[in-house]
C-alpha cells in the first residue's frame, strides 16, 4: 500500500491518494492497543489522571494484523466509498461519485498487488 501510495502521490492522483491513505489510516487504528484490565493501573497525580511512572511503563506493544485482517479492511473501506458513491450519484454529484470510484479501484489494485 505504501508503494501504490508513492505512486499516487507522484502521479498527482488525489483519489487514489485519499482511498489509500484512509485504508492505511484505518489499518493503523485497527492496530492500537485499547487500555484494558491487563494495563497499568495509573497512579494518577494532580496534572495527569491515570498516569504511570517509570521509563516505558505506560507502553504497549501494537496489535499486528494479519494479511487477511488488513485485506478485509481494505474491503471494508473500498466498499464503504462505493456505497458513497452510489450515494453521490443518485443526488446528481457525478464528478464526486467518479473520485470516490477512482478511489476504489486504486485500493482493489493494491491489493492485488500486494496479494
Amino acid at each position: 500500500m505504501r508503494r501504490a501510495l508513492g505512486d499516487a502521490l507522484k502521479a498527482r492522483d488525489a483519489g487514489a491518494v485519499s482511498a489509500l491513505r484512509s485504508a492505511m489510516s484505518a489499518i493503523g487504528n485497527a492496530e492500537a492497543i485499547e487500555p484494558g484490565p491487563d494495563r497499568p493501573a495509573g497512579t494518577g497525580s494532580a496534572h495527569f489522571a491515570g498516569a504511570v511512572a517509570g521509563l516505558g511503563a505506560g507502553e504497549a506493544e501494537r496489535r499486528r494484523l494479519n494479511e487477511a485482517d488488513a485485506a478485509a479492511i481494505v474491503r471494508q473501506e473500498a466498499a464503504e466509498r462505493e456505497a458513497a458513491a452510489d450515494e453521490y450519484e443518485r443526488a446528481g454529484y457525478a464528478a464526486e461519485a467518479a473520485k470516490l470510484r477512482q478511489g476504489t479501484r486504486a485500493l482493489m489494485a493494491a491489493l492485488e498487488e500486494s496479494g
